[in-house]
């Protein structure tokens, strides 16, 4: 297993077990912080993870770096406000890592709102309506000044169904785009020693333009890559075969971010396949619609059998809001339509997907990931279709 162990001196990232093609463990050393790897990253789009206090971040839910969204906060509050107070961690009084998109989804979610070009991103504001431009530079300028430890270069990313020809030209465009961002990003590098830029893989369903979009982004030496325009639409086997192909052509010695994705069988199965980030606003989301995430699949606590269930809502994940609530009580908080239900369920979710990476490392190091995680998989699944 420890066969392409190495410490790459251009990058931050050190591969500490694994190899080539499958699970692997390292570290990310960060300007805020080391970040461990497989890691799951909490998605605070609004310079907040929705309903937790950084303090619960770090003592409840001990996830080791944070989301943040450029689009959204560069419209509110603003970049120049995040800027004044010393970058987005110490705005939102968070002392670890915080990595930030783009902005480039947005061109695909709000697509009724832009106009596009390879200049870049004319956006209609969806607060106030008001015309916005987002192009490679400002994206990176953006950032710049939300002193993120990673950042990540404006991407196109089309809908799954988009066409060939329709796709062929958003990998066209990413390229353009990665140089643009690259060549503004080497202006301004040397304001925080050690952060990142990471380029971000298109193509969608067609292995040729996955693996021609990578070769194109690996000739510009990024320390990190991301596997983007996944979860857009596709079938879940369409989308493991995107990450399948992708992350077999990245160089295994840099880590690899998969975007927006996933339920916990499919990060246990993108990190068989090499994957080392992941991001997702799922279990944060569901939260706040009463579900929460356990090793036996989700349990929808608006349903009237928890009503006289005072058994405790996970006794396997190790927080006090797993632990010392029962999902009566919960029941009855969704009911009631009390805020504190979804303050709860939050840190436990939350706590479940980034114990569930802590698990994972502890398996690749111990060199049992491949039979812990298919067992793993198939009580999940087995459980799901139990509460279905």
């Amino acid at each position: 297993m420890n066969d392409l162990i190495s410490e790459n001196p251009k990058s931050s990232f050190v591969l500490e077990h694994g190899n080539a093609d499958g699970p692997r463990s390292g570290t990310l050393s960060l300007p805020g912080g080391v970040v461990p790897t497989p890691v799951f990253m909490p998605v605070g789009t609004q310079a907040t993870i929705k309903g937790v206090l950084p303090r619960d971040l770090y003592e409840t839910v001990r996830c080791p770096i944070i989301l943040g969204n450029t689009y959204h906060l560069n419209l509110r509050p603003g970049v120049e406000v995040v800027e004044a107070a010393g970058g987005l961690s110490k705005f939102m009084n968070w002392s670890g890592p915080v990595l930030t998109d783009s902005g480039g989804f947005q061109v695909f979610s709000l697509s009724s709102l832009r106009k596009m070009t390879d200049e870049g991103v004319c956006f209609r504001s969806h607060l106030d309506g008001r015309e916005i431009f987002l192009g490679p530079k400002q994206a990176v300028q953006i950032q710049e000044g939300l002193k993120s430890d990673i950042a990540m270069c404006l991407d196109e990313c089309p809908p799954a169904d988009a066409t060939r020809e329709q796709m062929k030209k958003a990998v066209s465009r990413t390229t353009l785009w990665a140089k643009m961002c690259r060549e503004e990003w080497n202006l301004g590098q040397g304001k925080v020693e050690g952060r990142n830029l990471f380029g971000i893989v298109q193509g969608g369903r067609f292995e040729d333009l996955r693996i021609q979009s990578a070769d194109e982004l690996i000739e510009m030496n990024f320390p990190g890559y991301a596997i983007g325009g996944v979860s857009v639409g596709e079938t879940e086997e369409e989308m493991l075969q995107q990450v399948s192909w992708t992350a077999k052509v990245l160089p295994w010695e840099k880590p690899r971010y998969v975007m927006g994705v996933g339920t916990p069988p499919q990060l246990l199965k993108m990190i068989g396949m090499g994957a080392d980030m992941f991001d997702c606003v799922m279990p944060s989301r569901a939260a706040r619609h009463g579900m929460a995430f356990t090793s036996r699949g989700t349990m929808n606590l608006k349903n009237q059998k928890y009503q006289d269930d005072y058994s405790p809502l996970d006794e396997e994940t190790d927080c006090f809001a797993s632990q010392q609530f029962s999902k009566s009580y919960l029941r009855h908080l969704i009911q009631a339509k009390e805020s504190l239900a979804g303050v709860i369920l939050t840190l436990h979710n939350l706590r479940f997907f980034v114990s569930l990476m802590e698990q994972a490392r502890l398996k690749i190091e111990q060199d049992q990931f491949k039979d812990w995680s298919r067992a793993w998989i198939a009580q999940y699944e087995s459980g799901q279709k139990k509460a279905e």
